[in-house]
This record gives structure tokens, C-alpha cells and sequence, in this order.
């Protein structure tokens, strides 16, 4: 018998969709090494490598970082954890991206989470900040005792940029813009698979049913 082939997979899904928490999931269950993009980023500029300084000579410039550039960045970590199955987040973003990944590592699946705007935009709006202290409320979920007003202090709560309305809904429509080719690219290689639903619980368990007839072979 010969070796058995590794698993490679990537998660995509905008701001809000629940990414964050059913990858956690899926490393936890399966035991995928989890590989993201900001993350790795940000440490590789923390460390001041190669790699990480030129990718902060473009942000301080107010620039995007390249597809080469953080191509580079990826492909030399997944080459480090080569001998393990793994889970993409954040990155291929472009059609270039993921086709420099192709050459080097055929994904096996894509799961997109395909949450409607609205419910991300409900998520995304309704979180509510005490400026002083840092104290966050959701209105659906953990809201104030007096709307507006901190439960401690009685000051007034403010809403940060990035969760307003106007701000969330740019947000996604730059992702949605941004990812469609993306998506489309897996679409036609035939590997991508799309999870809906408005509630990250109700979408895991079909994300799981759906691996677990991928993975115990593989483990």
C-alpha cells in the first residue's frame, strides 16, 4: 500500500459569516494544522523577516501587499507543515494567487459559508462599545441594561466605524467583488463546496458530516 494522500482544504466566507469559529471547529474535530493569512502576516512582520518587512514597506505605504509577495509568504509556511492536513483562511483572494497555489498544491475542497448579508449585517451592527472601558454589548444577545447607556457608568455607548451600516455593507460588497473570480475558479475545478444557513450551529454540523466522509481515510 502506498502512502495516503494528504488533505488540503480552504474556507472562505466574508466578515461576520462565522469563518473564524467553524475553522476552530474544524481544526479541533479533524486536526488540520490552520493556516491564516492576517495571522501569519502580522507574525512575520512581528519577527522582522524577510518577508514581513517587505510586506510592511507596502502597508506603510498605505499599499496592498502583492499576490507575489504574500504568495511567497504562504507557500514557505505550507512547505513547513508539508507532512500534515491543513486548512486554508484568507488566502488565495485573487485568480493569481490561487493559481501559483495550484501549481504547487491541488486543494482537495473550498467551503464557502454562504450567510445572507442581512443576518451578517444584523451580526456586524449591533455590537455597542463603552469608550472608556472598553466594554462591549450586543444588542440581539448581551444588550445594555438602558439602550445606549453603559450598564456601569451610565456614560453613552458609541458604535466603532467599521460596525456601522454604511461601513458593513461596503465591506461586503468589496469582499463579495473581491472573491467571486476566486470562487469561480474553484467552482469550475469542481471542489467547491457551499454551506448556507443564518446560524454558524445549524451550518457546522453539515461542514462536519460533510468532511467526516473525507477525513477518516486520510487520518
Amino acid at each position: 500500500m502506498g502512502a495516503r494522500a494528504l488533505f488540503r482544504a480552504l474556507i472562505m466566507g466574508p466578515p461576520g459569516s462565522g469563518k473564524g469559529t467553524v475553522s476552530e471547529r474544524i481544526v479541533s474535530t479533524f486536526g488540520l494544522k490552520y493556516v491564516a493569512s492576517g495571522e501569519l502576516l502580522r507574525d512575520n512582520i512581528r519577527r522582522k523577516t524577510e518577508v514581513g518587512l517587505l510586506a510592511k514597506s507596502f502597508i506603510d505605504e498605505g499599499s496592498l501587499v502583492p499576490d507575489d509577495v504574500i504568495t511567497r509568504l504562504i507557500l514557505h509556511e505550507l512547505k513547513s507543515i508539508n507532512q500534515y492536513n491543513w486548512l486554508l483562511d484568507g488566502f488565495p483572494r485573487t485568480v493569481p494567487q490561487a493559481e501559483e497555489l495550484h501549481k504547487v498544491y491541488q486543494l482537495d475542497t473550498v467551503i464557502k459559508l454562504n450567510v445572507p448579508f442581512e443576518t451578517i449585517k444584523e451580526r456586524l451592527t449591533s455590537r455597542w462599545i463603552h469608550p472608556g472601558s472598553g466594554r462591549v454589548y450586543n444588542t440581539n444577545f448581551n444588550p445594555p441594561k438602558v439602550a445606549g447607556i453603559d450598564d456601569l457608568t451610565g456614560e453613552p455607548l458609541i458604535q466603532r466605524e467599521d460596525d456601522k451600516p454604511k461601513t458593513v455593507i461596503s465591506r461586503l460588497q468589496a469582499y463579495e467583488k473581491l472573491t467571486q473570480p476566486v470562487l469561480e475558479y474553484y467552482q469550475n475545478k469542481g471542489i467547491l463546496e457551499v454551506f448556507s444557513g443564518t446560524e454558524t450551529n445549524k451550518i457546522w454540523p453539515h461542514v462536519h458530516d460533510f468532511l467526516a466522509k473525507r477525513l477518516p481515510a486520510l487520518c
